[in-house]
């Protein structure tokens, strides 16, 4: 071969000897690699879920991908590790999977994946920990004075500093194989041009190129930034001395044959992606037939070259043009995703401009912007350009909600600051008067005291249970010594006591006969007989609880309900104040009806609100056990209430009726006089 024509075959300036970084893996090593690291590289993107890459030519995006790929077998492993939906993940949840990640990949291979936790944790956390600063403002602190121990971020710091180690240390081993796999490879380089220099017969020549290349092959891996620098130069070199082998085609034309045979059969299952549904397992084949092309089948000849490498791309870009209407539509419904979080923020913002002013439209809010918070996370992702700007907008709307919010409940708490001073002065005054002996001018103001007691509001709930127990204590220990003072002077109330007792006894031997209205009628004589008795001491008033006990276990028995049951005792009740044709005893028992029905919805509001307070609402939580367990019974004994205040309001309802008939009789009676 003339000068002439192996200074045709030599490639351009620097083409044949790659230039070697001495710090070829310095941007997986140094700290400076993070806000790097956050951006998609190309290949990932469709597993990434990120946008659409870049790059317009598409054997240069499976190139680059591949580089990443060499420099270690296990990073390909990235490819089939899931990534969820990071976005829609709790700070728990974040730290869960990091965890997970941490404990069962390879560190190389999630590079990914703990930057997208990493990006969605800290907006996270931010917006956490301003929350809980103005809360502590609002609650008169200096801000600068403001510190909170998150057990999150902790264990977050702790776990991604252990990523972080573990990365450094992968990539501080890594670095040194690198360079010394890339000074053996361009030594096969240097070795492989100096074969078209030697003067040896071409048998051996041709012997010593194919040793050459099976050391190539197990020389290792590249840093990625000089990967395909390295392997253009190689793969130029062994063109090179092909062409060298003409002196000798016999060889030449039987490799290139092989390559030939080897490389169609990659073109078929190139062409054959086309129809391949999942298309990232598409991309990722595409890889590795690049990788195959590249790294493991020689040259063929120049007459097929172009041919073949042509089949081979057109391949690739059916397979390029798919991912990128695949990317086309991840776009469109990302902007629909976008609507929808733009949507979900109006809603919230709308919330937020009209806050209720009271505790049961606030707490209705509460849930509102709850569901609205839990539709915007499931909502999907946005474009990534405007991800951050949509997460602040929602991130602004909830806190202007909570903002109003948080003002009403400290104004309330102030109300109910002085509500507890208003009752702590009546609990002094009920304890001043308990031991009175003046019942005659005592008892009217300890009711009245009751009284206030009763129209005064809430107040903080860590006082409410302790107060209202002093307060009643006093109450019932001035109550219980006026009632024993009045059953010491009323002999006739001992009397009915002991016809009490006998009736009782009587109903513990009654025997039911199996039929329904013949033992109903006989319990009901056995009510009316007890209630007609009159009053016993007070001291014994637990009398009528064993009674009405011995009553529900006849009931029971029967297959009576227990709300059925109640209005049957009732009843006895009703036909009582029907006989005596008094209104205003009426009127008295509907406002007490009335007061207790109030007193159990407070109830039921109230349960159902400390259910929202509990983080774990499972029923096997025991406090969330005994809040229903409660709310049950408050809801069952407001069924009894209204059932009994129903009976009433017919009964007032024929009262007036008949008062109604009477003033029209004398009416029409003084109208004949």
């Amino acid at each position: 071969m003339s000068e002439e024509e192996k200074k045709e075959l030599q490639p351009a300036a620097g083409g044949d000897q790659p230039s070697v970084s001495k710090e070829s893996n310095a941007e997986d090593t140094s700290e400076e690699v993070d806000k790097d690291e956050l951006k998609p590289k190309s290949g990932e993107d469709a597993d990434a879920g990120q946008d659409k890459p870049e790059s317009a030519d598409p054997d240069e995006e499976i190139d680059e991908s591949n580089a990443e790929d060499a420099e270690d077998s296990e990073n390909e492993r990235r490819h089939h590790i899931p990534f969820l939906d990071y976005h829609s993940l709790s700070m728990e949840n974040l730290v869960g999977e990091l965890q997970r990640l941490l404990r069962t990949e390879k560190v190389q291979a999630i590079r990914r994946h703990v930057e997208q936790i990493k990006s969605e944790f800290d907006l996270k956390f931010q917006d956490f920990i301003e929350t809980k600063k103005e809360e502590f403002v609002e609650r008169g602190g200096a801000e600068s004075d403001f510190h909170y121990n998150s057990v999150n971020k902790r264990q977050f710091n702790e776990l991604y500093s252990e990523y972080r180690n573990k990365r450094n240390q992968y990539y501080r081993d890594l670095e040194h194989r690198l360079k010394e796999n890339l000074a053996n490879r361009l030594a096969i380089i240097e070795d492989l041009k100096g074969l078209v220099n030697m003067e040896e017969d071409m048998t051996t020549t041709y012997n010593t190129f194919k040793e050459l290349q099976q050391k190539w092959r197990n020389a290792g891996p590249v840093p990625r930034t000089q990967y395909n620098d390295v392997w253009r130069t190689y793969q130029h070199h062994v063109e090179i001395f092909y062409d060298f082998l003409h002196l000798n085609r016999e060889l030449r034309d039987l490799d290139f044959k092989h390559n030939l045979e080897e490389k169609l059969k990659l073109i078929k299952r190139a062409e054959a992606l086309a129809n391949e549904e999942d298309l990232n397992k598409a991309f990722r084949e595409l890889q590795t037939l690049h990788k195959l092309w590249k790294e493991e089948i020689g040259p063929v000849s120049k007459d097929h070259r172009e041919e073949i490498w042509k089949r081979f791309s057109d391949a690739t870009k059916v397979v390029h043009q798919r991912r990128q209407e695949h990317f086309q539509e991840l776009e469109a419904q990302y902007e629909t995703n976008l609507a929808n979080k733009q949507q979900i923020i109006s809603d919230i913002e709308k919330i937020a401009s009209s806050v209720a002013d009271n505790h049961r439209g606030i707490q209705k809010q509460i849930k509102d912007i709850e569901k609205l918070r839990d539709a915007f996370f499931k909502a999907g992702k946005v474009p990534h350009k405007v991800n951050e700007q949509t997460w602040t907008a929602f991130k602004n709307a909830v806190r202007s909600f909570n903002r109003t919010k948080n003002a009403f409940y400290k104004n309330l708490k102030k109300d109910q600051q002085e509500n507890l001073d208003k009752k702590r002065e009546l609990l002094e005054r009920a304890l001043s008067l308990k031991d009175s002996e003046d019942w005659e001018s005592t008892t009217p103001e300890m009711k009245q005291i009751q009284q206030q007691w009763k129209q005064i509001g809430h107040v903080p709930r860590k006082y409410s249970d302790k107060i209202w127990k002093q307060f009643k204590e006093a109450c019932n220990h001035y109550f219980n010594r006026l009632h024993a003072q009045k059953d010491s002077a009323n002999a006739g109330e001992r009397e009915n006591l002991k016809e009490k007792l006998s009736l009782m006894d009587q109903l513990k031997e009654f025997k039911l006969s199996g039929k329904k209205e013949k033992d109903l009628k006989v319990i009901q004589e056995f009510v009316t007989k007890w209630k007609e008795i009159g009053h016993i001491p007070h001291s014994k008033r637990h009398v009528n609880s064993k009674f009405y006990k011995i009553l529900d276990a006849l009931f029971k028995k029967m297959g009576i309900s227990r709300q059925e049951a109640e209005i049957i005792k009732y009843g006895n009740k009703i036909q009582q104040l029907s006989k005596e044709d008094d209104a205003r005893a009426i009127l008295q028992e509907r406002q007490f009806v009335k007061r207790k029905i109030e007193e159990n919805k407070n109830e039921i509001r109230q349960l159902e609100n400390n259910l929202e307070f509990f983080s774990d609402t499972s029923e096997e939580n025991p406090m969330v056990k005994k809040v229903i367990k409660d709310l049950e019974k408050q809801k069952e004994a407001l069924g009894n209430w209204k059932a009994k205040l129903k009976k009433l309001n017919i009964l007032r309802n024929s009262l007036i009726r008949e008062e109604a008939a009477a003033a029209e009789k004398q009416e029409e009676e003084n109208g004949e006089e």
